[in-house]
């Protein structure tokens, strides 16, 4: 009971700080949050910390700004356009990745060392330097403001890392686990899909979080690729063109930027217990 004791006061000055710094981290979530939610005249007048005084007090909040954000704003379709972007484009480089970190893992080929040296190499390279020549390929081709266009940029972008973080997760894997299941006449492709995917499960789940959360916050990329076209603009494109149309109406922005940041917060929380497991476990070794 003493040793308990003891080990919970030596470790309260680490609790107390992280508890600080997950208040100061998330105190403008919820600023943002409770301003979304207040009339046009309580937001001009006082700070959202007033609420604080009558949390339950629901006479003060209000979902109208929610309202006319997604309705005679834009955002709802934004909201679909983002969807649309970043699911396929989150899909398709961690498959893509898989099928080349185990083939770097597991396989034996000519130039494997050589060939991931400069996928790893790739990471270094800035995307900004490609914009201009993957722009004026894209014209040529009629992929300028289409989604397939921006999926294939997306993927493109996201491969290097995604294979480097999956092959050191795969070369971390037991190699007698493997070489057993090729002695009992298993293929690479049921190696692959029987074991490789299933016990990599947090490794996909970190990469998936890292994928969505750039994509999803991508404004750069959309802004090059996609244009002005207002069919498939994400929430990040409309979100920047509402800065500066809105004016006085500043306080919209509250709910939209609340909008674009929900989702994002939902899949970082439902997949956070692979998170730290799947980026520890292939930096061990590999």
């Amino acid at each position: 009971m003493k040793e308990r004791v003891f080990r919970w006061l030596s470790r309260f000055p680490l609790h107390l700080v992280l508890i600080g710094a997950a208040l100061v981290w998330l105190t403008p979530s919820v600023g943002l949050l409770v301003s979304s939610v207040r009339p046009y005249e309580a937001v001009i007048r006082t700070g959202w910390w007033t609420v604080l005084a009558h949390p339950f007090d629901f006479s003060q909040y209000t979902l109208q700004n929610y309202r006319e954000i997604l309705l005679t704003q834009g955002m709802a379709q934004a909201f679909r356009n983002s969807l649309l972007i970043t699911i396929p484009s989150t899909i398709i480089p961690i498959g893509i990745a898989a099928f080349a970190a185990y083939a770097f893992a597991w396989m034996e080929f000519p130039g494997r060392q050589v060939i991931f040296a400069i996928v790893v190499g790739l990471l270094v390279v800035p995307l900004q330097m490609t914009l201009i020549p993957l722009l004026r390929a894209y014209n040529r081709l009629g992929l300028a403001g289409s989604y397939v266009g921006i999926w294939l940029a997306h993927t493109g972008y996201g491969l290097p890392f995604a294979v480097y973080l999956l092959r050191n997760f795969f070369g971390a894997l037991p190699r007698d686990l493997f070489e057993s299941a090729y002695l009992d006449g298993a293929s690479e492709l049921t190696a692959f899909f029987r074991l490789a995917l299933p016990l990599s499960v947090p490794a996909l789940a970190s990469l998936a979080i890292f994928q969505f959360l750039w994509v999803w916050n991508d404004l750069l990329v959309a802004l090059i690729y996609l244009g002005g076209t207002e069919e498939v603009a994400p929430l990040t494109l409309k979100l920047s063109s509402l800065i500066n149309s809105l004016g006085q109406n500043w306080h919209l922005l509250t709910a939209a930027a609340f909008i674009s940041m929900a989702l994002p917060l939902v899949v970082f929380f439902s997949l956070q217990r692979y998170f730290v497991r799947g980026i520890l476990a292939g930096s061990v070794k590999g």
